[in-house]
C-alpha cells in the first residue's frame, strides 16, 4: 500500500513475481489469449526487477504515484455467459458451442493441466494451460475472442479428478 512497505519488501516481491507466483494468474503465457490477463508482461517483470536491483529508488515526482487502490465490493465486470458445461476428463462437444472463457471449478493443489480442443478437422484449439495449479487461480479466464467449437470436437486435458467449468455465450447448447 506504500513505498516504505513495498521496500522492505523488495526482494520478496521479485522472487514473488519472477516465479508468477505474483499476480495470481495461473494461466501459462501464450496458450489461449485472455482478455482478463493480469500477468505481468516481461517489460513489467524487468522494471520490477530492475527497481530492486537498483536500490529500490523512490523516485522523484510524487505528483506521479497513483492513487491508493479502493477494496469495494463492487460487481464484477465479467460478462455472465448464457450457459456452463461442467468438464471432467475428456469429453465429446454433442453441440457446437461458442465459448467466451472457462473457469476451474476443481481440481488438486499443484495439479498442472493442459485443455485443448481437439477439433473434428484434425486441428487443436488450444483453451487454457493451467501450471501447479492453485485456489488463488479459481477465476474466469475470458478468452480476448470468443472460440467457435464444432460438433464433435474433444475437450481434452481435465483431469478426471478436477472440474473445469466452459463458459458458452449465447446461442450454444450445452
Amino acid at each position: 500500500m506504500t513505498y516504505p512497505e513495498a521496500q522492505l519488501k523488495a526482494v520478496a516481491i521479485k522472487t514473488a513475481v519472477l516465479s508468477r507466483r505474483m499476480p495470481p494468474w495461473g494461466a501459462v503465457k501464450g496458450f489461449g489469449d485472455f482478455r482478463n490477463d493480469s500477468g505481468l508482461t516481461q517489460e513489467q517483470l524487468s522494471l520490477i526487477t530492475d527497481w530492486v536491483e537498483g536500490g529500490t529508488p523512490r523516485g522523484n515526482n510524487p505528483n506521479a504515484l497513483p492513487s491508493p487502490p479502493k477494496f469495494d465490493q463492487a460487481p464484477s465486470p465479467f460478462k455472465t455467459p448464457a450457459h456452463t458445461i461442467a468438464v471432467s476428463g475428456d469429453v465429446v462437444i454433442k453441440h457446437a458451442v461458442v465459448l467466451d472463457g472457462m473457469l476451474p471449478e476443481h481440481a488438486a493443489q499443484g495439479a498442472s493441466m493442459q485443455i485443448v480442443a481437439d477439433l473434428p478437422d484434425g486441428g487443436i484449439e488450444p483453451l487454457l494451460w493451467l501450471y501447479e495449479y492453485k485456489d488463488s487461480y479459481r477465476h474466469p479466464f475470458l478468452f480476448r475472442r470468443s472460440i467457435a467449437i464444432p460438433a464433435g470436437a474433444v475437450i481434452r486435458g481435465v483431469p478426471p479428478n478436477a472440474t473445469i467449468r466452459l463458459l458458452a455465450g449465447t446461442g450454444s447448447k450445452p
